[in-house]
């Protein structure tokens, strides 16, 4: 992952991609009764567990300045190599953070695997699910193009993380706090919010003319009623598919 991507796109991460207390649920009953846990593109800590003796591993310090101090300090440092021996602690985690490993996302799986006793627990969005979002598939092709390109499906990890592998479908809540690009499912108002996509990755790696033309779309279909014509349904859901995906895989 490049050092300076999360320092561009990172500055707002903490207030706008707060955790979800049931995402959180769930990945913490993911890592079992595992007291010591590696965290692979930590970020600001959004997802680690506070009971646990946790190792977080981060390569953009702007993203570290944004870990509370109720969380362990973060060591600088990319998905490969990891700085561990074989099976030196109970359990990895990794959140949200597979799309940015470039070349280091099937080996930075594998050595998650290679450290950990029990439980690797992932978080990731299956891209092709994700593809048929409204958002993706009205305004934003360009994003579904580079998922595509950069996320690999859960399968796909599935197949690097080798042993036993559970994929679970996570639902994103209307009134979730983090806000991902899939939590703009219920929200179209977010788009035109320039923190809001500031703090997405899919937003914050376009080229601005990109961006520009899909606020534009966007605040007109609102502005006109095309908008909740086509999607207007989606205002009556409490959550919505967006294809984030929970992968828990356990060793051979």
């Amino acid at each position: 992952m490049p050092e300076t991507r999360y320092d561009v796109i990172g500055d707002q991460y903490a207030a706008t991609r707060r955790e979800d207390p049931r995402i959180a649920a769930l990945i913490h009953a993911a890592l079992g009764d595992a007291r010591t846990v590696v965290n692979v593109g930590a970020g600001a800590g959004s997802y680690e567990p506070r009971d646990r003796q946790v190792l977080a591993v981060e390569p953009s310090e702007v993203m570290i300045a944004q870990r509370g101090p109720a969380l362990s300090p973060a060591i600088v440092g990319a998905a490969y190599p990891l700085p561990l021996e074989d099976r030196s602690v109970d359990a990895a985690m990794a959140i949200l953070t597979i799309h940015h490993w470039d070349d280091d996302q099937e080996r930075g799986v594998r050595e998650m695997r290679r450290v950990a006793r029990g439980p690797v627990v992932i978080l990731t969005f299956d891209p092709e699910v994700s593809a048929r979002m409204w958002l993706m598939a009205d305004y934003f092709p360009e994003v579904v193009e580079l998922d595509r390109s950069t996320l690999p499906g859960p399968e796909t990890i599935a197949r690097w993380l080798g042993g036993e592998v559970t994929i679970r479908e996570v639902p994103i809540a209307r009134d979730t706090l983090d806000w991902s690009l899939g939590s703009f499912w219920a929200h179209p108002e977010r788009v035109l919010d320039a923190r809001a996509r500031s703090s997405t990755s899919g937003f914050a790696r376009m080229p601005p003319e990109v961006v520009d033309r899909v606020v534009a779309a966007v605040e007109r279909d609102l502005e006109d009623g095309t908008w909740d014509a086509r999607h207007g349904h989606l205002r009556e859901l409490d959550e919505y598919d967006a294809g984030l995906r929970l992968l828990v895989g356990t060793p051979a």
